[in-house]
């Protein structure tokens, strides 16, 4: 099938890919619009997995106010070159990861950052809860296990569905990004205040 330049330059835009891999993406997808954008997808999110390990110094800290100053984010963004860092779709991933912070507010970026004393103090509440809900003790360790890992998914930034499209995880944006970018990027920490919160929060 003839794959047209109308066609290439509807992907494009809808993409952001060059227009080699646009054309290769229709041909594999028989001319298939929806297909081709899928592949293209999963091209991307695996070259961004293939970046994970290079070096990212350059990018950006985003400050975030929000409710006329109730909540307040900084968090640092990193790409591999100031090229990037500049660049407009970059600038508007930090302050969608800032803006996330400030809605959903996790407390840690990965799940590898939560202190497993804390991870044992969730299991031993959430033991406690099952057991006061009258569970059987078969299905206890099962129903422990689910609700750690809700935990994590509230608490961990990467593990959150984004604000603006629940299908997604943060983790997936970031990977969208990376594959469309063409450089690691990472989110390498944040703060999150809120006013009348105690230090020791």
């Amino acid at each position: 099938m003839a794959i047209t330049t109308e066609q290439i330059k509807e992907l494009r835009e809808a993409t952001g890919v060059g227009i080699l891999e646009c054309r290769k993406a229709l041909e594999q997808a028989n001319g298939d619009f929806k297909k081709a954008v899928d592949f293209l997808r999963e091209k991307g999110l695996a070259t961004a997995a293939k970046r994970a390990d290079r070096q990212a110094s350059e990018g950006v800290l985003e400050l975030y106010s929000h409710g006329g100053g109730r909540v307040g984010v900084m968090v640092e963004v990193n790409c591999e070159t100031d090229f990037v860092a500049r660049s407009e779709p970059f600038r508007t991933f930090a302050h969608e990861i800032a803006l996330q912070i400030a809605a959903a507010a996790p407390r840690y970026i990965r799940e590898s950052d939560i202190p497993e004393e804390e991870l044992e103090h969730e299991r031993q509440i959430a033991r406690a809860r099952a057991l006061e809900e009258g569970k059987p003790e078969a299905v206890v360790d099962k129903i422990v296990a689910g609700r750690i890992e809700k935990f994590k998914d509230e608490v961990c930034l990467l593990r959150q569905p984004y604000i603006r499209d629940e299908n997604i995880t943060i983790e997936k944006l970031l990977l969208q990004n990376i594959a469309s970018m063409g450089e690691n990027i990472i989110i390498r920490r944040f703060v999150r205040w809120e006013r009348g919160e105690s230090t020791e929060d």
